[in-house]
């Protein structure tokens, strides 16, 4: 029977490497979305001392900007969340049906669930200080 062509027997390095690479580029993307949600919910702060600075009227509500900044972070937080799950059941599948199976990365979980928890932090800090 020609090795090319021959059913797998169950899952290799080949097959968790990808997804451990996948799972930590939803990672990043996660912690890129919480950073713009913070830019973006301090740019108000940014722009009202502009105004300050400048002598310009008494300063305007900056709400806007925190509201689409903490939607942000928010939407950071999901990645990370969901990204861990997906991982989390990737791998239980690629496990499925071995006798020795490798199991989801423990840090690349646990740094998925510390930067939720870190964005959460974030959204409350924001609405808390503002």
């Amino acid at each position: 029977m020609d090795p090319l062509t021959a059913p797998k027997a169950g899952a290799d390095a080949r097959d968790y490497l990808p997804e451990e690479r996948t799972f930590l580029a939803w990672i990043r993307t996660g912690l890129a979305v919480m950073a713009l949600g913070f830019v973006v919910a301090r740019f108000g702060l940014f722009l009202e001392e502009i105004r300050i600075t400048q002598g310009g009227p008494a300063a305007q509500p900056r709400q806007l900007s925190l509201w689409f900044g903490t939607a942000l972070m928010a939407a950071g937080v999901a990645v990370n969340l969901v990204a861990t799950r997906r991982h989390t059941r990737a791998v239980a599948e690629l496990n499925h049906g071995q006798l020795m199976g490798h199991g989801p990365s423990r840090p690349a979980v646990v740094l998925a669930l510390s930067l939720a928890l870190v964005g959460i932090a974030m959204v409350i800090c924001l609405n808390v200080v503002n």
